[in-house]
């Protein structure tokens, strides 16, 4: 994706929303807004985005889990297993 082709001021975003909108789902690339010659935003389509949030989330608790490890704060997987059996109530 060469982002340098997905810059376009915000007078272009007013002018041709409804186009934008279609396209962001069909190329799947962000648009990257301007005001002033500065960026200001960035749109991309829904699932894009989507998929950009559960990335984070699950980098988030793999930066979670490693903190956890490196403060000693494991145990073994056996022993949980073994405490969980224990707490569920009998069938």
């Amino acid at each position: 994706m060469k982002l340098s082709s997905r810059i376009k001021p915000i007078s272009y975003l007013k002018a041709h929303a409804a186009e934008i909108v279609r396209s962001l789902g069909d190329r799947r690339e962000p648009l990257i807004i301007t005001q002033n010659g500065e960026a200001k935003g960035v749109l991309q389509d829904i699932d894009s985005y989507e998929q950009t949030q559960e990335t984070v989330a699950l980098l988030k608790i793999l930066a979670l889990g490693s903190r956890q490890i490196e403060a000693g704060q494991v145990q073994p997987a056996a022993d949980v297993i073994t405490r969980l059996r224990k707490r569920r109530p009998a069938r």
